[in-house]
């Protein structure tokens, strides 16, 4: 759907477009744009709010009865707006990007939620703001310049993505999780936060291990009971682990009809990952599922390489993407059009192996050593040639005061990064580090976290930042492209305020990784699968690189390097021979977006 406001001189100043993935309220009356009757509030949406059923009811009891539609969570955003202004976020439990139009105020609200699940970018100058959910939308604009943001690209070497609000596209933005932007058509523009992970949490020290278990068990059931809402068929994405298996079981439990489930796995055999669909057909079998699977192989990733940059919008370092986008291919296929997923367990339950070695540096940085030794020791590493380790990195870090952590996702460590980059930027980067992106995350969690603990650090980062801008933006992307909506129960709001309210002790208990959390579903999933060893949504990149992949990928970064003064093709030439298949990965990435998206 298309429409203008024609209000002033039947001039419009403001123009919404939609596609639309139905979901719920399937009827012509719920199409989107939408306003309401009295022309006061317009509105474009993309996402869910799980809880309008009982906002309409409310509503409703507060005088609100001119409804056009029967169910749609689209018209109770209008009329919560109405009703509440700005503050009606607060009572949203969903994800969500909204574009909404205030005709009495001539505003724009541009509004994202609370962890990023759903993206929303825009771009603004002379001319106006456009805005969309995907950055391709806004490069239909013939007179869009395609340019690098070089800031950007300096960050996503750290990072694998690009930080909020920043994007790979000059002039293109990104609306940060948890925060709105409001544009006046004066031109007055004001961003601000309106959730914070750390809002209203009341720590829980005192409750015992039977008590957070629990609660755990009845939060969790409840943030997925409000993810099926949906007038469409629903699965859910299985690898296997801990997570995906407790979405099935507790999906499963109030169902009539087996659920469909979905796992990958991959042909031939991989050498550098073990092979999980064993774990999901026990899962599948145990809980009487409709349970299907895809094996990918590299001839697949390499015919869907040009696809996925395409799909990605900007660079997303992270290989998972290919299994994820054949996943999601593999339900639709199969009829369902709403999949849940696993995503935000791990950052709010101590579940990566990696936490445990930063937690032990972490704890080791607070110890009494002036700092002037710790730079001693990194000009020592760095005489001897040991400069672009990774330990020398960590040392740097805490001769500066800083934490060791910086996110559970690292492309490039700063030392290593300027191997890479080229001469010209280099000098243009002089002086700065990826930090700076860290900085501002880092002054919120000392004014609002009641416990500074380094596992609430760690938590509170990758929730502000690898979460939002990787994790969920590549599940967002590869999801929506076959055309399937993805739900994450453990990114309740709700769950992450009870899950961050429970003591690291309790979390770290015994040194076993999510120890409280298995704790919490041993019973409900086999012990095999709790107990075996964590792997992740694995993907086979040294394989790859070591075979086809590698080969298209010495040829597109050299062709690259004689192109563009990005890099230093020695830097590149380095990384190449040394094998290191997911930082080689990284730079294809960026390569590849930048054949598609700027190139001339």
């Amino acid at each position: 759907g298309v429409w203008f406001d024609k209000k002033i001189n039947e001039n419009p100043i403001v123009g919404f477009g939609h596609r639309r993935l139905a979901i719920i309220d399937l009827s012509e009356a719920a199409l989107q744009p939408m306003s309401l009757p009295n022309e006061k509030l317009s509105i474009v949406f993309n996402g869910e709010i799980y809880n309008h059923a009982e906002l309409r009811q409310e509503l409703e009891t507060l005088g609100h009865r001119n409804w056009v539609t029967d169910h749609s969570d689209t018209e109770v955003i209008l009329h919560a707006f109405e009703e509440w202004g700005i503050d009606c976020l607060q009572r949203f439990r969903g994800m969500f990007a909204i574009a909404l139009w205030d005709n009495t105020k001539k505003e724009l609200w541009l509004i994202r939620d609370r962890v990023g699940i759903k993206p929303l970018y825009y771009a603004l100058d002379d001319r106006g703001v456009v805005f969309a959910s995907e950055i391709k939308a806004i490069l239909a604009d013939p007179a869009r310049k395609r340019s690098v943001n070089e800031e950007a690209l300096f960050h996503y070497l750290s990072f694998l993505t690009t930080p909020a609000p920043m994007t790979l596209f000059d002039g293109i933005k990104k609306i940060t999780a948890g925060t709105w932007t409001r544009i006046s058509a004066n031109g007055d523009v004001k961003t601000e936060r309106w959730w914070d992970a750390w809002d209203n949490i009341e720590l829980d020290p005192e409750s015992t291990d039977t008590d957070v278990t629990a609660n755990i068990l009845s939060q969790l059931e409840t943030a997925i009971n409000y993810r099926k809402v949906s007038d469409v068929p629903i699965g859910v994405f299985l690898s296997g682990g801990v997570d995906s298996s407790i979405n099935v079981a507790l999906f499963s439990k109030s169902e009539k009809q087996p659920i469909k489930t979905f796992s990958i796995g991959y042909t031939s055999d991989q050498r550098s990952i073990a092979d999980e669909l064993p774990y999901a057909r026990i899962i599948a079998e145990q809980i009487n599922t409709d349970h299907h699977e895809y094996l990918i192989s590299q001839n697949d990733l390499l015919g869907f390489l040009p696809e996925m940059i395409r799909y990605q919008d900007e660079p997303i370092g992270d290989p998972v993407c290919v299994p994820l986008y054949f996943v999601s291919k593999l339900a639709r296929d199969n009829g369902v059009i709403v999949c849940q997923v696993g995503e935000g367990a791990d950052e709010l339950f101590w579940g990566y192996p990696s936490w445990k070695i930063f937690l032990n540096l972490e704890h080791a940085n607070s110890w009494p050593v002036p700092r002037f030794i710790k730079k001693l020791g990194v000009k020592t590493l760095t005489a001897i040639g040991l400069g672009s380790r990774l330990y020398t990195e960590f040392l740097r870090r805490a001769s500066q005061g800083l934490p060791i952590f910086w996110g559970g996702a690292e492309a490039f460590p700063e030392n290593a990064k300027w191997d890479i980059l080229s001469p010209r930027l280099k000098e243009k980067f002089t002086g700065r580090s990826s930090w700076e992106v860290i900085a501002p995350i880092r002054k919120r969690f000392e004014e609002k976290a009641p416990n500074r603990s380094p596992l609430n650090w760690m938590s509170y980062l990758d929730l502000n930042l690898r979460l939002p801008e990787l994790l969920l933006m590549r599940v967002d992307k590869m999801s929506m492209a076959t055309s399937i909506e993805a739900r994450a129960p453990f990114l309740d709001h709700h769950f992450i305020k009870y899950a961050l309210s429970i003591s690291p002790k309790l979390k770290t208990q015994g040194g076993e990784l999510k120890h409280i959390f298995k704790k919490a579903v041993r019973g409900l999933i086999p012990d095999q699968v709790i107990d075996r060893k964590k792997q992740g949504f694995a993907v086979p990149i040294d394989d790859w690189v070591n075979d086809k992949l590698g080969t298209t990928a010495e040829k597109t970064l050299t062709d690259f390097c004689d192109a563009t003064d990005f890099f230093d093709p020695k830097g590149v030439e380095r990384i190449l021979a040394s094998g290191n298949a997911r930082q080689i990965w990284y730079l294809l990435n960026f390569a590849l977006w930048w054949n598609e998206f700027i190139r001339d």
